[in-house]
């Protein structure tokens, strides 16, 4: 009678697979069952509920031997900033996106314990890759690195003297993964590279206007800091796509097909170079493939020329 049981058991469990849906990205979905395909999740956008990609295809997955200028990488405008939740090691993280939050309470989160969540990564990752633009008001004398060296990131550093110059390519991802040089960290003050080491970010960078003035269809100017984004000398194209305040409503569009004919207008006006980082909002709200599809579509490009 127990054999009977057991067998009867199986097939009832088969059935009930069988029966199981993985929804695709852009259905419609239920953020209760969340049945959505590997890389996505049901998420609202625009009041409607749909499968959403909140994860890229890693280009690296596919080939490491390509300088570091020859991917695009996914980058979060004011990175941390998601209202009212605690990171990994208990601080609530405290951003633009919430600043009903008082000063004080902000300044109660030194940037060591965000710094020391990426050294957990980094280490725990050793294959990845991060870079961090600084907007840097800190007016101390070597303020920051004291503060990347506090959190024990200096071991992953790129140094600043080993950046290419005028134009030329990056080591490729394979070797800054051998001499894990994986943290790459610019700043917006011109005069820390000679002094401090910290590599001054218009040095090695073009950049689009960010805001609302850098979403203007048709157009792709640079901000008021970079070189045009045609300035071959510069082996990096960083392309904001975000708005002037944040709209956890409004990006849902705005990362959606509108991204992708940004990303298009800019490889043009940089002559004819894919973005290596794609700097949005709320990268997992689109309607459907979103900064991820975007991503894949440059890298796919990039890793083809």
């Amino acid at each position: 009678m127990e054999n009977y049981l057991l067998i009867a058991t199986l097939i009832s469990t088969s059935l009930v697979f069988a029966c199981y849906i993985i929804l695709m990205v852009g259905d419609t979905c239920s953020r209760a069952t969340n049945d959505c395909e590997l890389g996505s999740q049901c998420l609202e956008c625009n009041s409607q509920n749909r499968c959403t990609r909140i994860q890229t295809i890693s280009p690296i997955s596919r080939v490491k031997d390509l300088p570091f200028n020859q991917y695009s990488w996914l980058t979060t405008h004011n990175s941390f900033a998601w209202r009212g939740v605690n990171s990994s090691i208990g601080f609530p993280i405290l951003g633009i996106m919430n600043q009903e939050d008082s000063i004080t309470d902000q300044l109660k989160l030194p940037a060591i314990y965000v710094l020391r969540e990426v050294r957990a990564f980094l280490k725990t990752h050793p294959t990845q890759i991060i870079t961090i633009f600084i907007e840097d008001h800190v007016t101390s004398r070597n303020g920051v690195n004291k503060v990347f060296n506090g959190a024990g990131l200096r071991r992953f550093w790129f140094p600043a003297s080993k950046m290419p110059k005028y134009g030329g390519d990056w080591p490729t991802v394979k070797e800054m993964i051998r001499r894990n040089h994986r943290l790459i960290v610019f700043t917006s003050n011109a005069t820390k590279e000679a002094r401090e080491g910290i590599a001054y970010v218009w040095n090695y960078v073009v950049e689009n206007q960010y805001g609302h003035d850098g979403m203007k269809g048709g157009s792709c100017s640079n901000r008021v800091e970079s070189l045009p984004m045609n300035t071959t000398t510069k082996s990096l194209v960083l392309m904001n796509y975000f708005r002037n305040v944040q709209n956890s409503k409004e990006v849902c569009r705005d990362n959606s097909s509108p991204l992708i004919s940004m990303m298009n207008m800019c490889f043009m006006v940089a002559g004819n170079r894919w973005p290596n980082y794609v700097a949005v909002d709320f990268y997992k709200r689109s309607d459907g493939g979103g900064a991820p599809d975007a991503l894949d579509m440059a890298n796919k490009n990039l890793l083809e020329t």
